[in-house]
């Protein structure tokens, strides 16, 4: 018997949709629960603590973006892979901003979504040592999964604090978005590179001043030794 890897909340309102993605991540060794619109949504993850969440925007009633927003705010910080119909950029930032961790475009193969979930699931579980690594003001325990400047918890989303880690990981080295997007992603998951200045962006914001992020102007970014 396949080894069941957790369970995979689907939350779409079109049947065959919610069917196909059913199908593929069962086939998987995922245990699926699906709903149809937010407010169930909501309910399921409070009451099921998926290991995943895959959340089309365009729900009736609450939407996606609505759901996600208000599971951050209440400090649930599972994966969420949007899904949409929508290819805006507008969009796709929005989403991120909110705290989604991938994205995906219908139409899509269910083996990409499939490959998305793994490395989601990849990202939040982190790397298999368990350093403590200190920038700056930053001390970032990759085992515990947490932050502290200067001795103060900052809550971060799944990518922001696998992006954070990788970087400090590896100070004085410069990254181009590319190259970001291909180690905190596995592989180079949007044709928009932008999307890598909205996690930066964010991750500035959350460290204030403190944050070690310096960007290489036409190559990309890097940590240096200390905040700014």
């Amino acid at each position: 018997m396949q080894e069941n890897k957790g369970l995979v909340l689907v939350v779409e309102d079109e049947q065959n949709i919610a069917d196909l993605q059913r199908r593929y991540l069962s086939r998987e060794g995922f245990g699926v629960h699906v709903e149809a619109d937010g407010d169930a949504a909501l309910a399921a993850v409070r009451r099921m603590r998926p290991v995943a969440i895959v959340l089309d925007i365009a729900l009736h009633g609450m939407d996606g973006m609505e759901v996600c927003r208000r599971l951050r705010e209440e400090g649930d910080w599972t994966p969420v892979l949007f899904v949409t119909a929508r290819d805006e950029v507008t969009d796709r930032i929005l989403g991120l901003e909110l705290g989604a961790d991938d994205y995906l475009t219908k139409p899509f193969s269910p083996q990409e979504l499939v490959a998305r979930v793994k490395s989601l699931l990849r990202r939040a579980a982190g790397p298999q040592r368990d350093p403590v690594n200190r920038v700056g003001r930053l001390t970032l325990d990759t085992g515990r999964r947490t932050l502290l400047v200067d001795d103060r918890p900052v809550e971060l989303t799944t990518t922001e604090f696998n992006l954070l880690a990788f970087l400090m990981s590896h100070p004085e080295q410069v990254f181009s978005r590319e190259q970001l997007l291909g180690q905190v992603w596995g592989y180079a998951g949007y044709r928009d590179t932008r999307v890598m200045d909205v996690y930066v962006s964010q991750l500035r914001a959350k460290l204030g001043d403190a944050s070690p992020i310096r960007t290489v102007r036409g190559v990309g970014y890097s940590v240096t030794g200390a905040g700014r």
